[in-house]
């Protein structure tokens, strides 16, 4: 073996064993770069004036207006979530679908798939899913497996139902239009989400103590006051969604003009709540107290908290930038690329180890790490194996399908995790990585489906972009 190769897979072995001994992942990946290339200099392998490039890459990168997406779609959902819009948004669902067996399991599923399209973010979803959500099913009686379940898978989706904040960082590192990974991702996401509804209204019929109706006293809001919550509470941000994917996949605007837009819309049904809730008061509601949800705090919150993940994913561009370009110069990722072509059974072999290892990654790393850690590897890859650009869309959708059953995988999943930290004390750990397994399976048999028949991922991409 070729000593360059060699000193980039000891590089390679180097930054995982850093990671998963719980070194920042940054920083491990600058910080490994940073010493092999004094070896490599050393060993006579490595020129250090290759490294001249690398400003210009990160220069390119940030330059690039996709990126510009992530912010405006993390705030517009922090906005939603801070205003407390989300949680008007699960009570009015909730309410509705309380007389069915499992209903309120059904309506967290439903309002997780929205907030999952709204914020982006695993972690503020499922937080915000198990707070909201899971003192409300426990009091209700339902089966602490199944109410913590729905709200791992179901929070676990914004890892691929548009506008995804994954879905962003993969089109950029993929190389793929992000209009198309979009639009190719929608329909998957989607057939989950009615996976899990389906499987939440069944279990709870088939064994009734699992997900019990909301009793006629628990339901404090029926009729007319019902009606008008539900239009003034959920109507509004599924129209605020639709409108922001529309605009895309019609062309009217970038990801980042709809981004944007988003943010202004959500501004603007947080100073309308307070006109709603007058209407609602005067049309007999008792359950709500007129206030400014936009406070001062909520708006401080929602911009930290867009600031903390900009600059997270924009550190680990820069970092990873650096780690690839050593990777690269090394020879590593011409050997890999020329490994990983030369598996049996070319693109479905390649298919197969890659799911494989984005699995297992998934189980120990977050969504921001594997994405500048394997992207950068398959790529050469792929285009060995002659990717067409609808196929690299389609391994890409099947990745963030993946990356969702790795994330509620016990006993590891970050889902999990995010769950039981704001759990309440009567629900076990054990609960949890049980909950988890149903989902598991669905997301498995998705999956399979997708990796069956890849043109459920083009006629969503074909459904969704046929007017441009």
């Amino acid at each position: 073996m070729d000593l360059g190769v060699a000193l980039a897979l000891t590089m390679f072995v180097v930054f995982l064993a850093m990671i998963l001994i719980g070194y920042n992942v940054a920083f491990s990946f600058a910080s490994t770069a940073l010493f092999f290339s004094f070896i490599g200099n050393l060993l006579g392998v490595f020129d250090p004036n290759t490294l001249n490039v690398l400003p210009g890459r990160w220069f390119g990168a940030v330059s690039d207006s996709t990126l510009l997406a992530v912010p405006f779609f993390v705030l517009m959902g922090a906005i939603l979530e801070r205003s407390g819009l989300a949680e008007r948004l699960l009570d009015a669902i909730g309410m509705l679908l309380g007389p069915l067996k499992g209903g309120v399991a059904a309506a967290v599923v439903l309002v997780g798939t929205l907030l999952a399209a709204a914020t982006g973010v695993v972690a503020a979803t499922v937080i915000v899913m198990g707070l909201l959500s899971l003192p409300t099913m426990i009091r209700l009686g339902y089966d602490h497996k199944l109410a913590t379940g729905v709200i791992v898978a179901s929070g676990t989706l914004a890892q691929l139902v548009p506008p995804s904040l994954v879905l962003i960082l993969l089109a950029q590192q993929m190389g793929v239009g992000i209009l198309g990974l979009f639009a190719g991702a929608l329909i998957p996401g989607l057939m989950l989400s009615v996976f899990y509804a389906m499987y939440a209204l069944g279990i709870s019929y088939l064994r009734p103590g699992y997900g019990p109706p909301m009793p006629a006293e628990e339901r404090a809001l029926s009729g007319k006051v019902l009606a008008l919550e539900v239009l003034f509470s959920v109507v509004p941000i599924i129209l605020l969604i639709i409108g922001v994917l529309f605009s895309i996949f019609q062309g009217i605007a970038t990801p980042s003009e709809s981004g944007a837009v988003g943010v202004l819309g959500a501004l603007t049904l947080a100073v309308l709540a307070f006109w709603f809730d007058k209407i609602l008061i005067r049309a007999g509601a008792t359950h709500i107290n007129p206030r400014w949800r936009l406070t001062p705090k909520a708006m401080n919150e929602a911009a930290r908290s867009t600031a903390n993940i900009s600059i997270l994913v924009m550190t680990l561009l820069f970092a990873s930038s650096f780690f690839s370009l050593m990777f690269l110069q090394l020879g590593g990722s011409d050997a890999t690329a020329d490994f990983l072509a030369g598996i049996g059974g070319g693109k479905t072999g390649f298919v197969i180890v890659a799911m494989i290892a984005v699995f297992l990654l998934g189980i120990n790393l977050e969504f921001l790490e594997i994405t500048f850690i394997v992207v950068p590897i398959f790529l050469p890859a792929m285009e060995a194996l002659g990717f067409t650009i609808q196929e690299k869309i389609w391994f890409t959708v099947m990745m963030a399908v993946n990356l969702n059953m790795a994330f509620i995988s016990p006993p590891v999943g970050f889902s999990l995790f995010y769950l039981q930290s704001v759990a309440p004390p009567e629900v076990k750990t054990a609960d949890i990585h049980k909950g988890a397994l149903p989902f598991m399976v669905l997301q498995g048999v998705a999956l399979v489906i997708l990796a069956a028949f890849p043109g459920v991922v083009e006629f969503s991409h074909d459904l969704f972009v046929a007017a441009n």
